[in-house]
């Protein structure tokens, strides 16, 4: 199987936030973003593998910044590691302000996703090489934030993480 790059599967999604998408305070509602953080995680995830996937877990999102009615949010989504059925997604969420061309960073997210055949069994998907440092600090942190999920989950045993130790030595 082909190994593959980030940006091979890199996804970009561009929303404009409207009226039925914001709360009371005139915000993007949270579950709107969720939805479209799971959207571009899925083609980035779909696009590695030529596969059909399933989301496994939302690791992680951060909410730093208001999304305002009118501002145009743009979401980025790489592979930061791919492992034997599972990928890593991260998302990092951008916006412009109404009237303005200036990004801003404001959110960022972490999913998982499996690949799944026909009958949704889980299937191998490419390994990944990462280009950049950034890409390649990705890719170190997944190994870490696996274990560590392993771990909670009670499916590996502490003293087996070794890059969970490493941080410590």
């Amino acid at each position: 199987m082909k190994t593959k790059t980030p940006s091979e599967s890199h996804t970009i999604l561009t929303e404009i936030v409207l009226p039925n998408d914001t709360n009371t305070l005139g915000n993007l509602m949270g579950g709107k973003l969720l939805h479209w953080l799971d959207i571009a995680a899925a083609v980035c995830a779909q696009r590695h593998c030529n596969r059909v996937v399933v989301t496994a877990s939302v690791n992680n999102v951060s909410f730093n910044h208001p999304i305002k009615l009118g501002d145009v949010v743009t979401l980025e989504a790489r592979i930061s590691r791919a492992f034997s059925s599972s990928m890593e997604v991260v998302i990092d969420v951008y916006v412009e302000g109404y009237g303005s061309s200036k990004k801003t960073k404001c959110n960022n997210a972490i999913y998982t996703f499996v690949a799944v055949d026909q009958v949704g069994r889980p299937i191998e998907v490419p390994a990944l090489k990462p280009e950049t440092e950034e890409d390649k600090e990705r890719y170190n942190s997944a190994l870490r934030r696996k274990q560590l999920s392993l771990i909670l989950a009670g499916k590996m045993n502490p003293s087996e993480a070794t890059e969970l130790k490493a941080l410590f030595q």
